[in-house]
């Protein structure tokens, strides 16, 4: 078997160059590989959020980019407001869960954090437990936004996934993993 670092490309040490920088994202290249660049350091986070009633939360939104609606978790970007540059992925998925639902949480637990596209950008995200939801507030997200809430009961949130998608959503995979997780976290807070 080759040891790990005889795999590594050529020219994965080479300099970075800036192709492009935007507000929020930059377009670098190393050698012959292009990536995008989140311009705030912090990231972003998934919240995986379960009502009382044992109901999932996602949010409905229409994405630009790929000019459709989508099903995704609550989610967003770690400092990215300068009111909220400091903040780190617990703090910031705490004021996104509140902001896009109207959900506010007794604790918040880290899951896990990965790459959201590794072959593309450098960008990670963290996936975190909300827990002890209490309704606050409308939700529907900021003045940029126009969110939509959707609560799913838990034992049928992949089919409904799928209804959604047969219908011309587009449902972001990670919703998959998402899930995933809830089942083991909510396994391991109980064991």
């Amino acid at each position: 078997m080759n040891h790990p670092d005889s795999r590594i490309p050529s020219d994965a040490n080479a300099p970075v160059e800036t192709l492009c920088t935007g507000k929020w994202l930059s377009l670098r290249k190393r050698g012959r590989w292009e990536y995008a660049e989140r311009n705030n350091p912090g990231g972003a986070v998934i919240i995986l959020a379960v009502t009382p009633e044992d109901k999932v939360l996602f949010v409905e939104q229409y994405r630009v980019s790929i000019l459709k609606h989508t099903i995704e978790m609550p989610a967003g970007l770690v400092g990215d407001l300068h009111e909220h540059g400091d903040e780190d992925a617990m703090l910031a998925a705490g004021r996104e869960l509140e902001e896009e639902t109207g959900y506010r949480c007794g604790r918040l637990e880290f899951v896990h954090e990965g790459p959201s596209s590794s072959g593309m950008s450098t960008e990670m995200i963290a996936f975190v437990r909300a827990w002890d939801l209490q309704k606050v507030g409308p939700g529907g997200g900021d003045e940029s936004e126009n969110i939509i809430v959707h609560e799913v009961p838990r034992a049928t949130a992949g089919q409904w996934l799928f209804a959604r998608a047969a219908e011309g959503y587009s449902i972001d995979p990670k919703l998959f993993a998402g899930l995933w997780f809830i089942e083991h976290a909510t396994l391991k807070a109980q064991g």
